[in-house]
């Protein structure tokens, strides 16, 4: 039965009693071995408030049969390599062009310099985020990659990742945008595991006003194909969807069921995450409605009920201050957190206090604890490839899979 402990649920229709019966859901239809279909998946995410608690409670126990009493974290820092990014989407803050105010590519030395700060405090995470390809729009970052001794933004990227493994504990996940095959492979010889958003498999959304107008890199064919060429490479990969943007409740549905499709065919699907759209004053979108925190919470419990042996994450930022309900919801991740770095994509939105996290899983009656950017339950495949990469994940590995503690 749903209940919350601290925080309340925040429906349209806080007074509607918990614990109702679920005819228009069909709830009974959820079996622990048997797939949701799309059909059922659309009519679970669109149940009406009162169905709500019982659909988050489906979710929660398929979560427990998942990964019982534990809710993870990965310490991390942020390193936004560069914010120069040829895609114009209607939601982002992050991206600049070359001229604008806080237009940024780090040098070799601030990438270390954070890496080591973030050493100090017990990350284990370097979070690599930057635009996708920007030299093939400005030539000014053709100059930058040019004083810097590299032929590309992802030359640049692969060598940082590389100074990473040698010169910290740390270890890259890299977020680099489209990617062939070749980078893939290379990524993967220096990460050991990497993430590229899906978002939506709506491609209306590249229409004109719409959120990816002139945004080439968010075709969904071609960022399908980035996962699906990880997937046969046997690479861990995080992706996931961003929902409020313009899509609709069954484009998130058959976002989800692509990821789906790809993690049965190659089994590499590490973490989806479900982001939600925040309003940033400065945005094309700047006056589109962000989606309510019930539409978050189906979509979540929707994703654990796809995808019920597949991490799910949501960031607590983004749903703060009533973060708590997303654990009822099914999550067992909530994500990267830095105790030094903000979070360079919302940062307006500042992540929980790690003590704070801590005390609010544990009133829901899970244990928080510290992963490393590759989930346990793929770190065998990549230890068993010889080289740096293997070696420096074998140091910070513990027992069970999840972070080693600092001496």
């Amino acid at each position: 039965m749903y209940h919350s402990i601290q925080v309340p649920l925040r429906t349209s229709a806080d007074a509607t009693p918990q614990g109702s019966s679920v005819p228009a859901c069909a709830l009974g239809e959820v079996q622990s071995a048997v797939p949701v279909s799309r059909n059922l998946a659309l009519r679970l995410i669109t149940c009406p408030d009162g169905d709500l608690p019982s659909l988050l409670a489906a979710a929660r126990a398929a979560k427990e049969r998942f990964k019982p009493g534990v809710i993870t974290y990965s310490r991390k820092v942020f390193i936004p390599l560069t914010n120069l990014c040829r895609d114009y989407c209607g939601y982002c803050t992050f991206r600049r062009d070359p001229g604008d105010p806080g237009a940024h590519t780090m040098t070799p030395d601030e990438v270390l310099s954070v890496a080591r700060a973030g050493e100090k405090l017990g990350c284990t995470e370097a979070l690599f985020s930057l635009g996708d390809k920007p030299e093939l729009l400005f030539p000014e970052m053709r100059q930058s990659l040019r004083r810097l001794g590299y032929k590309s933004t992802l030359h640049y990227l692969e060598a940082m990742c590389e100074v990473i493994l040698r010169e910290t504990r740390l270890l890259p996940h890299p977020n680099p945008g489209l990617l062939s095959a070749e980078w893939i492979s290379r990524l993967a010889a220096v990460s050991p595991s990497m993430g590229l958003m899906l978002e939506t498999t709506n491609a209306d959304l590249l229409g004109p006003g719409r959120a990816h107008d002139n945004a080439p890199d968010k075709v969904p064919a071609k960022r399908l194909r980035t996962i699906e060429q990880a997937g046969k490479q046997g690479v861990p990969f995080t992706t996931g969807l961003l929902i409020g943007i313009g899509e609709s409740s069954p484009d998130r549905v058959d976002t989800l069921l692509a990821i789906r499709d790809l993690h049965e065919r190659y089994g590499h699907i590490q973490e989806v995450i479900v982001q939600n759209f925040r309003v940033k004053p400065t945005i094309p979108m700047a006056h589109w409605p962000e989606p309510p925190h019930g539409e978050m919470l189906r979509t979540v419990a929707v994703a654990r009920l796809l995808l019920p042996n597949v991490n799910i994450q949501a960031p607590p930022n983004l749903s703060a201050p009533y973060y708590d309900d997303l654990m009822d919801a099914g999550i067992n991740d909530w994500g990267g957190i830095s105790p030094l770095t903000p979070d360079f994509i919302n940062p307006e939105r500042p992540w929980p206090h790690l003590e704070q996290l801590r005390l609010r899983t544990e009133a829901k009656g899970f244990q928080l604890q510290q992963r490393l950017p590759v989930y346990p339950e793929f770190i065998p495949a990549v230890l068993s490839k010889p080289g740096l990469l293997a070696e420096k994940l074998r140091n910070c590995t513990a027992e069970d899979g999840l972070a080693r503690r600092a001496a």
